[in-house]
């Protein structure tokens, strides 16, 4: 019999116009889908007129439910596997499927599509010929020293961060990286899209007695921004 296929599907992060040809055509080929949320993939299923079983597969259930995933894929079935938005396994669940698929010999198809990281960058007016990805920072333990550390990245340095943890962020590099420019994108592609730019002090101005709510992407720029910029 002959082995199935892991397709690793990128999804939108707001628009759904941003979706590809090619991860609609995947959506409709492969025999199910991984998710996050049943929810937020039946919406974006439904808005394309796809209709598919959907797993919930995210970074509680992961690893159990790997070995069955694995199974029905050496029985010959194709699977996807999305997140809620953006490109899988880019700080969302995922890699742990693809080593074991990997160990496996199963193979691993993926797509090019919409990412929060290369669209920040993009548009972010900072050097991005070398830079470091962070994703979301330690919320408790560790947090300090690692602020420390990218404190001395000479790199532009990207991060994620949450509605509930946003103006702490700012509020921490203020503190610890003072003199590096950081530029600020919210809700990308989506309504109330916005992009903040300034040093980190200035950037809590937006905080002024008003919450602020969305997903954010934050870029700092290199230790030695200034001098390249000159």
């Amino acid at each position: 019999m002959k082995q199935g296929q892991l397709y690793v599907i990128p999804t939108p992060i707001g628009n759904l116009k941003d979706i590809t040809l090619r991860a609609i055509d995947a959506l409709k080929e492969v025999d199910f889908i991984l998710c996050e949320d049943t929810r937020v993939s039946r919406n974006l299923l439904n808005h394309f007129e796809i209709t598919k079983e959907l797993v919930s597969f995210n970074a509680q259930s992961e690893s159990y439910k790997i070995a069955k995933v694995l199974d029905r894929i050496k029985t010959g079935e194709i699977a996807g596997l999305i997140s809620d938005a953006g490109t899988p396994c880019i700080s969302d669940p995922g890699i742990r499927l693809v080593n074991a698929a990997i160990k496996e010999e199963i193979e691993i198809i993926g797509l090019p599509g919409a990412s929060a990281v290369t669209l920040s960058l993009s548009i972010a007016g900072l050097p991005t010929d070398s830079f470091v990805f962070e994703g979301f920072l330690p919320q408790k333990k560790g947090r300090q020293k690692k602020l420390t550390e990218l404190a001395e990245e000479p790199r532009t340095l990207v991060l994620y961060e949450s509605t509930y943890r946003i103006e702490k962020l700012i509020k921490e590099l203020a503190e610890y990286m003072p003199t590096r420019f950081t530029v600020v994108c919210r809700e990308l592609t989506k309504k109330f899209e916005e992009t903040w730019r300034g040093f980190p002090s200035e950037l809590l101005e937006h905080f002024d007695e008003k919450t602020i709510k969305g997903e954010f992407v934050v870029i700092i720029a290199p230790l030695n921004w200034k001098e390249l910029s000159k």
